[in-house]
């Protein structure tokens, strides 16, 4: 294990500022994890964790020691006739496992196609995209808790999954550091592709019901998203940088009574309206200033456009928020953590 200090953050977020760690070391193993954490405590240093760097905004410098999770592997673990179970590294890139459960034909997360990011975060914040949740093909999780040390295992149930939202987004933060994830995928599939322009495009490739195939739905929401969202690789990014609100039944109809085409998605506790489309009725599609902007196709996209600062970043969210708030009250939260 080969801590180093003053490293760049830049290649390891995907919105590529250009913060320092302190201290940096990248770990393969549970072992390397809890030498890394000792190696901290004894140094009185804190920790921070970071995966796929996907998920977060870099406002500072980093004085902790920063454990880049590079654990791998995709293992079957059980199966029966109609479902089988598969325990991958946290270290794994998202998208790399999807192509992976599509080559092999187990279904169930064909729809996440493309998410950055990596394994160990998608319980984190129950992603999701299209229809589907991890929550619908996650069985439980393995972590080192970051104060005994203990390697435990989490099931579904405790992890209390919301939307974009689980335990380790608030009550277990910063608790535990997850290795591996377990999930229950299917055998045959049963596709969801009623979300968005799932169907149009596929029906475009003379597809009817029913005569597509798993890597014919991914393909299709590959294509939406290269569509939309700017590639992290090219521009800095983090994806969909706010949630879609969720509004009660009273607040979605006084919404309505002011703009009746706004798009809408009934929840079981209110009505989901597109952050997207609040953005772009406020006019921010597409808006630069200076190195950074909202992206020009995708208005629920902050991006870098070149040496571009986290706290500018951070300060221009915080003024969508208060535009849409005034314009249409309703709160925004962002997806990404700022740090």
């Amino acid at each position: 294990m080969n801590i180093q200090e003053n490293i760049s953050l830049k290649p390891y977020n995907t919105f590529q500022i250009d913060k320092k760690a302190r201290f940096f070391v990248e770990v393969n193993s549970i072992e390397e994890i809890k030498e890394a954490l000792r190696a901290a405590h004894d140094q009185n240093i804190p920790v921070f964790i970071l995966g796929g760097g996907s998920n977060v905004l870099l406002t500072k410098d980093i004085f902790a020691l920063v454990i880049k999770i590079n654990i791998k592997g995709i293992e079957v673990i059980k199966e029966n006739d109609a479902q089988i179970w598969v325990k991958v590294g946290a270290g794994e890139v998202w998208h790399d496992f999807v192509i992976h459960a599509i080559n092999k034909q187990w279904a169930g997360i064909e729809n996440l196609s493309l998410i950055p990011g990596t394994v160990g975060a998608s319980p984190m914040q129950n992603i999701g995209a299209y229809g589907v949740e991890i929550k619908e093909v996650f069985d439980y999780l393995k972590a080192v808790h970051r104060s005994s040390l203990d390697t435990v295992t989490i099931e579904k149930e405790a992890c209390k999954f919301g939307y974009r939202e689980s335990i380790f987004k608030n009550l277990a933060r910063d608790q535990y550091i997850i290795t591996h994830v377990v999930y229950k995928l299917n055998k045959k599939p049963t596709f969801n592709v009623s979300y968005g322009a799932i169907q149009s495009i596929l029906e475009a490739k003379g597809l009817a019901n029913g005569a597509y195939t798993l890597k014919d739905v991914s393909d299709a929401v590959i294509q939406i998203r290269q569509e939309k969202l700017p590639d992290p690789l090219k521009l800095g990014n983090a994806g969909s940088f706010f949630k879609n609100p969720v509004l009660s039944v009273s607040q979605f109809e006084q919404l309505k009574d002011h703009y009746p085409l706004v798009p809408s998605y009934p929840q079981e506790n209110g009505v989901k309206v597109p952050a997207a489309w609040l953005l772009e009725k406020a006019g921010w599609k597409g808006k630069t200033f200076g190195n950074i902007g909202v992206h020009k196709n995708q208005p629920l996209v902050l991006v870098n456009y070149g040496d571009g600062d986290g706290a500018a970043i951070k300060a221009l969210a915080e003024k969508i928020q208060r535009d849409v708030k005034d314009r249409f009250d309703i709160d925004l939260h962002p997806e990404v953590n700022f740090i």
